[in-house]
């Protein structure tokens, strides 16, 4: 076997390959490019259209493609072939730097959120040359931004590389007023860990919910779940050991850096982490990662979800980001140092950030709202919807020290094992508290909200842009202080004084689960937005309008289209959910009771005529099946009628209230009586498969 590093990266247009490729002279202008954010050198495009694509002919590719991530869906790409004909007829492989900077695909049938009408079908693919392009099934895939025919973005990688530029902006003012000059730009990082299901494909075909919505609709929970705890970090089965490791070797060509790979809480759930990198490229990865799960899993007679909770019952799943800013001089500035009460760097960005959670708690639980994520957040496999921090005992105590004008006493000790053959080990100055959904993990913010099918992109222009945010504040008051000639240490220790007063709130190091951090919550004034339909709002409120438009992530415009989009998502998912519900009730489920009930029927009667015998068994079996059978007739009809209802109201956040507060628990009413009806109709007639076989198969 050759070795990871004889392939990794070997399907990317990656630096190594350009610098062999291209002329130093266009190098240097895509090097700088990408990694200082100014604009590409116009001349310097043909160029590189034309080396890309003779890489692209030698590995295979027939077509390149706009790679980008719309509003809806992981990704999208329309494929155009290399193809062209001279005037005579001759057949040539071509590709301009026009095509590479630019394409133009019909966007018309993409949502706006009213930012277009729809025979306006004009929209533009923009190159980003800070990610870099890379082959897919014969195709060079060119990493772009997507926008309207006026300019407006109409993807998810756009305000986020909009927010990178913000929080570059304010972080290097911020880090100037400290004193470091010599930084000239500050790049946020994030390292994603993605959980996913795996379960028989054969199985999931024969499920409508699945099929249709990701998560199913109906089940009963099985005799064994996830009691035992005996999934976690167990022995990965074979099949799934080979889905592993195709998967892996197929990120490692395209130069995804898959590190850690693990069975999860859940049956069937597993887990795999990606190594930190820049924002954007981290996004692009974690995109096409869930790409390759699916595509993969298929190929082993597995399907892959990717539902926030798919199973009732046990555990979901999300995405957990952990995000830090590095320099251009290669400092994490989350980095706290031997002895963080000495940091000042530290401490203040630390301070920005725990201003920035606090004051925009709510447009923080607004960056993972969902239908689906609704179902994960506060129950005990997730974080709740309640936002906090947590920062662990050292970091707290040093914070409240400086709160409380005193001095604070490092204590490092060893942790004693009790085995006298292991060494002793220092024991870290934090425990990880895995409840908490925005937790400081030793270098890094673990923000551990965002539901498994999310784009990185949402979650992420939003910390970036509230941190930048409490950056461009304390860099106004810091140059203030030092045009007045005030010392900096002295304003320094007011700054944080000030911030943690006002802010130390939203820190909370206990167990977020309990019912003791709800109440606690409140009286802190924390919010506890608790579904999508509470939290959206948040998002055009004048604060986070005004917080957007200030650092030119978004226009007014963009953000009302977001929100409108967010809101038809919202209901058309729950619409669909409750349609597939209707469907398998009555094609599926009545169907098979008829036929039990006709068996039992059948049953009694021959025991009766033929040999004489009670039929007691039957007779109540049957009595009981057919009063909750008639239940689920009452409560299909009743469905019915409440999604008629809320599809006809025109506004579209009172037809999502009305999806959530009417359709939804008419939903889990229907769902509860067919349960409970699965329990007691004969396995055989029952019309699909059970949770048992779904969670236990594979």
């Amino acid at each position: 076997m050759s070795s990871i590093s004889d392939f990794f990266g070997s399907d990317v247009f990656s630096d190594s390959v350009m610098q062999r490729r291209l002329p130093a002279k266009t190098y240097r202008s895509l090097a700088h490019t990408m990694t200082t954010g100014s604009p590409l050198d116009p001349a310097a495009a043909d160029i590189i259209a034309s080396a890309m694509k003779d890489w692209a002919l030698e590995k295979g590719a027939t077509h390149f493609t706009h790679w980008f991530q719309p509003m809806t869906g992981i990704t999208a790409e329309k494929h155009d072939s290399f193809i062209s004909l001279t005037p005579e007829g001759q057949l040539m492989m071509t590709f301009s730097g026009k095509e590479l900077i630019k394409g133009e695909p019909d966007a018309s049938s993409f949502p706006s959120g009213g930012l277009r009408n729809t025979f306006e079908a004009r929209g533009y693919t923009a190159w980003d040359p800070t990610s870099y392009a890379f082959i897919k099934d014969n195709t060079l895939c060119i990493p772009t931004a997507f926008c309207s025919y006026s300019g407006e973005a109409l993807d998810k990688k756009t305000p986020l590389l909009r927010s990178m530029e913000a929080i570059n902006n304010q972080a290097v003012r911020l880090l100037h007023a400290l004193g470091k000059t010599e930084i000239t730009r500050v790049t946020t990082t994030v390292g994603p860990e993605q959980e996913y299901f795996l379960i028989d494909r054969e199985l999931y075909r024969q499920r409508k919910d699945l099929f249709f919505t990701g998560r199913t609709l109906f089940g009963a929970k099985p005799a064994k779940g996830q009691e035992k705890d005996d999934h976690y970090f167990g022995a990965i089965r074979p099949k799934v050991s080979a889905f592993m490791k195709e998967l892996d070797e197929t990120l490692w060509r395209l130069g995804i850096p898959a590190k850690t790979r693990h069975n999860e809480v859940a049956p069937s759930q597993h887990e795999l982490a990606i190594i930190y990198s820049t924002t954007n490229i981290a996004t692009d990865y974690n995109q096409l990662t869930m790409e390759m799960m699916k595509k993969i899993a298929c190929k082993h007679g597995l399907f892959c979800l990717l539902h926030e909770k798919p199973f009732a019952g046990v555990n979901g799943s999300g995405k957990h980001n952990n995000w830090s800013l590095s320099t251009n001089t290669g400092v994490n500035l989350l980095e706290p140092g031997d002895n963080p009460q000495d940091n000042a760097q530290f401490l203040v960005v630390l301070a920005a950030i725990i201003k920035a959670v606090d004051t925009y708690q709510d447009l923080l639980r607004c960056s993972v709202a969902s239908a689906g994520n609704d179902h994960r957040l506060g129950a005990n496999e997730a974080p709740p919807a309640i936002v906090s921090m947590f920062l662990g005992d050292e970091l707290s105590a040093i914070l409240q020290a400086i709160a409380d004008d005193k001095i604070y006493k490092a204590d490092h000790t060893d942790m004693t094992i009790g085995v006298k053959a292991l060494p002793p080990i220092p024991k870290d100055t934090t425990d990880r508290n895995r409840t908490s959904p925005f937790a400081f993990t030793g270098n890094k913010f673990e923000f551990r909200m965002p539901g498994s099918s999310f784009s990185l992109s949402g979650p992420n222009f939003v910390i970036n842009t509230i941190v930048a945010e409490s950056m461009r504040i304390f860099a106004d008051r810091l140059e203030k202080d030092q045009a007045a000639g005030r010392d900096l240490s002295e304003a320094l220790t007011a700054l944080l004084k000030d911030t943690i007063s006002r802010h130390q709130r939203i820190i909370f190091n206990g167990n977020n689960y309990s019912e003791e951090w709800v109440k606690e919550a409140a009286k802190r004034g924390l919010s506890n937005l608790t579904s999508t339909v509470e939290a959206l709002p948040a998002f055009v409120s004048k604060e986070s309008i005004d917080l957007f438009v200030r650092h030119g992530v978004f226009t007014e415009t963009e953000i009302h289209s977001r929100y409108e989009i967010t809101l038809e998502i919202y209901h058309k998912t729950v619409a669909i959910e409750a349609q597939t519900m209707l469907e398998m009730s009555r094609r599926q489920i009545m169907p098979a009771l008829a036929s039990y009930q006709e068996m039992l029927s059948r049953s009694a009667l021959n025991k009766a005529k033929l040999a004489g015998l009670p039929c007691e068994m039957e007779q109540q079996l049957l009595q009981k099946i057919d009063g909750v059978a008639a239940d689920l007739y009452r409560k299909t009809e009743s469905l019915e009628s409440l999604l008629i209802q809320a599809k006809g109201i025109a506004d579209a956040l009172e037809q999502a209230k009305a999806f959530h507060a009417q359709v939804l628990p008419a939903m889990q009413e229907l769902r509860a009586t067919a349960d409970c009806l699965e329990t007691l109709v004969g396995e055989e007639y029952w019309p699909f498969p059970t949770y048992g076989e779904l969670l236990f198969s594979v």
